[in-house]
């Protein structure tokens, strides 16, 4: 959106995410512009890594940039277990001022990176099309790996609580990357950590949602990881995805974000497609199934939000 462009213009991605002020004008931007039934706090899956002793730079036309990647024993022992009041207050008062701001008008959702997702993040050092890195330490060193993840799992356990605690109505855990994984890989080296998380969220009592990409060959054991609602992408049909997990789960998706692009007509068709496959059951959260793209026409989105809302309505 030209308003969000306009504040990057003034400040970095880290800036906006470490002042509470701007991280709750960027959050509420969306909002008062596509009319969506939720918001989602502004923050980055890797602000927690730096309280952890990560130096992390989002570095122009390459993302984010870990400058110390921890590919050894002795970088998983030296990784810190900071709390989150104290690795990342900005985005718990962000939190707090956008609850303040909405008046109960609309929900607020919290987030945070899953485990594998962070995992990846750090070892490779940045983003990674192959994650050789990764699948290396998992493979040479599962002592290791498990060292890392269970870090990481404690880490995220105490930020979405801190998140919760600060206002959030719900949370979701971004496992943005885990479709890289096969079904043997991600129950034998992931689900332990990701349930872990979702199993100690229980007792504050919000929605939890879990959510990844790719993982069309992963739903079932994303089900048994655990989440209320379990997040799909647009390589899998609704209603399959839906079947397969069974229907005491809610579903999130799962337009293709690049179908934002296309012609109005093309746009309702698929969003009518997707509704159709939803088959007016309860907790099915319309969404994409990934990320917005940057170069995304903002007059779509408000027009793929209202068809939602037209054709939805009961």
């Amino acid at each position: 959106m030209a308003e969000y462009r306009e504040v990057r213009q003034k400040y970095t991605l880290l800036a906006i995410c470490k002042t509470p002020e701007l991280a709750a004008q960027v959050t509420l931007q969306p909002v008062e512009k596509l009319g969506v039934d939720a918001a989602i706090i502004f923050a980055d899956i890797l602000l927690p890594l730096e309280g952890m002793g990560v130096h992390l730079e989002f570095a122009q036309g390459e993302g984010p940039v870990i400058h110390n990647p921890v590919r050894d024993g002795a970088a998983v022992e030296a990784l810190r277990l900071p709390e989150p009041d104290e690795a990342v207050p900005s985005v718990l008062e962000a939190i707090r001022m956008v609850r303040r701001e909405l008046n109960g008008k609309i929900p607020l959702i919290g987030f945070a990176g899953a485990p594998f997702t962070l995992a990846s993040y750090l070892i490779e050092g940045g983003h990674s099309r192959d994650y050789v890195q990764t699948k290396w330490m998992m493979y040479h060193h599962p002592e290791v790996w498990k060292s890392l993840m269970e870090k990481l799992a404690a880490v995220v356990t105490r930020y979405l609580r801190s998140q919760i605690r600060a206002g959030a109505q719900a949370v979701q855990l971004f496992d943005s990357w885990v479709g890289c994984l096969s079904p043997g890989d991600y129950q034998e080296y992931v689900l332990p950590f990701s349930r872990q998380i979702i199993q100690g969220l229980k007792e504050e009592g919000v929605p939890v949602i879990h959510f990844g990409t790719g993982t069309a060959t992963l739903l079932e054991l994303m089900g048994e990881a655990g989440g209320d609602v379990i997040g799909i992408d647009w390589r899998i049909n609704l209603d399959e995805a839906w079947n397969r997990l069974g229907n005491r789960r809610a579903i999130q998706g799962n337009l293709d974000p690049v179908a934002l692009f296309a012609p109005i007509p093309e746009l309702k068709k698929r969003i009518e497609d997707i509704l159709r496959r939803a088959g007016n059951r309860p907790g099915h959260i319309f969404n994409l199934g990934h990320g917005i793209l940057p170069q995304t026409p903002v007059e779509n989105v408000v027009v793929a939000v209202q068809m939602v809302h037209e054709l939805s309505r009961r």
